[in-house]
């Protein structure tokens, strides 16, 4: 089953939409990203040895969202033992969509209130985090972005949204790595102060560029989903 509903493979969709998502990324862990440079000793902060530290820390970050999206999807797979609960699931996940371009071009913050819930389990997470800060090895910096990974955002909850759709764990995780993986620029240029590509990102007209691509993305999802003559 093709979740999209789309010729569209679900892993460039997903892509796209972590590369759509990266100015929330920023604004959501940049700052981790930011702290994560300047707590390294000022001696040890070549490019290389920086460079290394935030790319583990992002392929941590990107495992979570795997895990995530496996358990997720595993969920998915009672959920949708018939036609009509596996429809509802891929309604569910393009209102999601809808509701995540909506918080990318900061139009309407719904998302928050998704958010909320997932703080109440990250106050027990985060200090887990704190404790391996300052990071100076790989494997440190491995670790905190797989804490950091099950961060309260509403782009993720969105994400695994559509996992719980494909109701596969396999596909589920792949398609949360294709997601992570695209929002890898935006926290790298923050991380390694590209102020250009960050500034780009994060300029409005981006912004409602990637949410009017995924709101019409979302309804010809819906369109195929519930057109006369559609097969499921």
């Amino acid at each position: 089953m093709n979740p999209t509903g789309l010729d569209l493979p679900p892993l460039l969709a997903a892509f796209v939409f972590g590369l759509m998502g990266g100015a929330h990324c920023i604004g959501m862990c940049g700052g981790i990203m930011s702290a994560l440079t300047f707590a390294v000793p000022p001696s040890m902060r070549q490019p290389a040895r920086l460079g290394g530290l935030l790319l583990s820390y992002n392929i941590g970050r990107v495992m979570s969202y795997m895990l995530a999206g496996a358990l997720v999807a595993s969920l998915g797979t009672f959920l949708s033992l018939s036609p009509s609960a596996g429809m509802a699931l891929q309604a569910f996940a393009a209102v999601m969509l809808i509701l995540m371009a909506l918080y990318i071009a900061n139009w309407w913050k719904g998302l928050l209130k998704v958010e909320a819930v997932g703080r109440r389990f990250w106050r027990y997470i985060e200090p887990l985090g704190r404790r391996l800060m300052p990071v100076v090895k790989l494997p440190q910096a491995f670790a905190l972005g797989a804490v950091w990974g099950w961060l309260p955002c509403g782009l993720v909850y969105s994400m695994l949204a559509w996992s719980l759709a494909i109701a596969d764990p396999l596909r589920g995780a792949l398609l949360m790595g294709a997601f992570g993986l695209g929002t890898l620029p935006a926290l790298l240029a923050t991380g390694l102060a590209a102020r250009q590509l960050r500034d780009l990102i994060r300029h409005p007209a981006t912004r409602t560029i990637a949410a009017l691509s995924i709101i019409a993305f979302a309804l010809w999802q819906l369109f195929t989903l519930f057109a006369p003559g559609a097969t499921h």
